[in-house]
């Protein structure tokens, strides 16, 4: 789309400006549907947000698998999983009251963290398992679908009757509705369906622009789609994410990341599927399962300081949070080094 450098670098501002203005106003309607449906943050923030911030990435990765181009593919998907839990490190610093994953604790986002680390085994697990040659679609990418689904349901009974209740602090921040809001809950949607597709048009004009950036500079497929793309495409989740702490809305903030790390897990099922020379999973570089291997590691991190709940860290950022972004910066030498 974008054939020369100059050109691929103002499209990449104009879009990533856009994806911050429409994002911030993104959650702040995601928090008021999620009060007026009844669904809740966590639930609404899986299913509905965490969708529409995952699309520029579902463009990306089944556009490059479509074309034959793996390592792409999947190392986009992969690493943007992995920045997207950096992502959450990221917006603990801008919540100064206490650590985020102290004031965000809720059983739904304890139950996102443990279906994240199930779904990121399963691709890992078909890379190592031999090839069925008579089989377009490997099997695990129907057990990913199913797991996701089963996974969602699980998610719902767990905010509908909790078997586990975080300890209510000073610094927690429960999921309260407001009781008054401005204009009807058609208009509501309407602004939320016209955000979200500013949002996913201009997120997938950032990922062109990003892929003519990296074109001109001659990066290899691993080092695009690892860290330019995904990078450029997790936009929507960092703007969304921080634009929900801002509001308060705590718990739709975690959740929108959780849940648009599962829904990327049908990203990759959907990359498998459209991927023209069977299994996708056997076609791709081994330095790929490091984003895998790596977004395993961060989330089961992330899990630790949902349970622990540490109330402030050291300049008042959580151990988790410090250990992620650590993780993540040593992931992107490994990267770099191997790509």
């Amino acid at each position: 789309m974008f054939s020369s450098l100059i050109p691929s670098s103002i499209a990449f501002g104009i879009a990533a400006l856009t994806i911050i203005i429409a994002g911030s106003r993104l959650a702040r309607l995601a928090d008021e549907l999620a009060d007026r449906t009844g669904m809740g943050e966590a639930l609404f923030g899986i299913v509905l947000l965490a969708g529409v911030t995952s699309l520029p990435d579902f463009a990306a990765t089944l556009s490059a698998a479509m074309d034959a181009r793996p390592n792409l593919a999947m190392s986009n998907v992969m690493g943007s999983m992995a920045v997207n839990l950096a992502f959450l490190g990221i917006a603990d610093m801008f919540y100064r009251k206490a650590n985020l994953e102290h004031a965000a604790a809720s059983s739904a986002n304890l139950m996102l963290a443990g279906l994240l680390i199930v779904l990121l085994t399963l691709p890992l697990l078909a890379i190592v398992t031999p090839s069925i040659a008579d089989w377009r679609v490997h099997p695990v990418t129907l057990v990913i679908v199913a797991a996701y689904l089963f996974g969602l349901r699980l998610v719902h009974l767990t905010q509908e009757k909790p078997m586990w209740f975080p300890r209510v602090t000073v610094q927690t921040v429960p999921d309260k509705p407001v009781e008054t809001y401005h204009g009807s809950l058609s208009a509501a949607w309407l602004s939320f369906i016209a955000l979200a597709a500013v949002t996913c048009v201009t997120g997938w004009v950032l990922m062109e622009a990003a892929k003519g950036i990296a074109d001109q500079t001659g990066l290899s497929d691993t080092l695009v789609g690892g860290l330019l793309t995904a990078l450029a495409t997790s936009t929507p989740e960092l703007v969304t994410t921080i634009a929900a702490i801002r509001y308060g809305a705590l718990t739709l903030a975690v959740s929108n990341i959780f849940g648009t790390n599962c829904f990327n897990m049908l990203v990759v099922a959907a990359a498998d599927l459209g991927y023209p020379h069977g299994s996708i999973y056997h076609d791709m570089a081994p330095v790929q399962m490091t984003w895998g291997l790596v977004s395993i590691l961060m989330t089961a991190i992330l899990l630790m300081g949902l349970v622990r709940r540490e109330t402030y860290g050291i300049g008042r950022i959580g151990f988790e949070s410090t250990l992620m972004l650590t993780v993540y910066a040593v992931a992107i030498g490994i990267v770099v080094v191997s790509g």
